[in-house]
């Protein structure tokens, strides 16, 4: 079933150039029943769905994993106040998963996207996968080389370290990723996916293609 019509790619596009409050409190009903509600129950439903699949989701929420649309504009120099999509993470402790272990999403009316990985980690983590990528090399690279990952995904991307401990520097020879200090992957759909019945199908392809990566990440960072 679809759970978004046309009205919730052309809010945020009519939001765009009338980024502020006054605009969006004349709208405000507008996006409740438009963007913000259908969006709260596509959640729940694929909290359902992925819930099946495995039982460290059960008991989660939409509203744990749905972000606010207001932008922090604290350290921005756009003071813009709203975001131009909707996003929530899928994890089993919602927006305070310490890692994914599901999936991010935001749908806009530029593209759908969704991404896994790791983004932010702790310095002890940080080394721990590190670590735990040089003992098996062959076994990461067989995750981010399978034909069904690589297709869906691409590669492996975040930001890098310039210099290593001593102990971990012949072993990123061989996998350069370990100068990562993030390691995610994301892949993006036309935003007319958004109003298709089998929105929550794609998405949960994603989730699947996407878990033994995310395992072979939770594994070390959960230990």
């Amino acid at each position: 079933m679809a759970f978004f019509e046309e009205d919730f790619l052309r809010f945020f596009i009519e939001l765009a150039p009338n980024n502020n409050k006054d605009w969006f409190d004349l709208n405000r009903k507008r996006y409740e029943e438009v963007v913000r509600e259908p969006f709260k129950k596509f959640v729940a439903h694929m909290i359902e769905k992925i819930e099946k699949l495995d039982p460290a989701f059960k008991g989660l929420e939409a509203k744990d994993c749905i972000f606010r649309i207001n932008r922090d504009i604290r350290f921005s120099k756009d003071k813009t106040p709203y975001k131009l999509m909707v996003s929530a993470v899928l994890a089993p402790e919602g927006k305070k998963s310490k890692a994914i272990n599901g999936i991010y999403f935001e749908f806009g009316p530029e593209h759908v996207r969704v991404y896994g990985g790791v983004y932010e980690i702790e310095k002890d983590d940080l080394l721990e996968v590190r670590e735990a990528i040089a003992e098996d090399i062959e076994k990461f690279q067989s995750l981010y080389q399978d034909k069904a990952f690589s297709k869906l995904f691409g590669s492996i991307l975040g930001e890098k370290h310039k210099r290593l401990p001593k102990e971990l520097q012949e072993a990123a020879e061989k996998e350069p990723l370990i100068y990562n200090k993030q390691w995610y992957f994301y892949t993006q759909f036309d935003p007319e996916i958004i109003l298709t019945d089998d929105l929550d199908e794609i998405l949960l392809n994603c989730y699947r293609i996407g878990k033994p990566m995310e395992d072979f990440f939770n594994d070390i960072i959960r230990r």
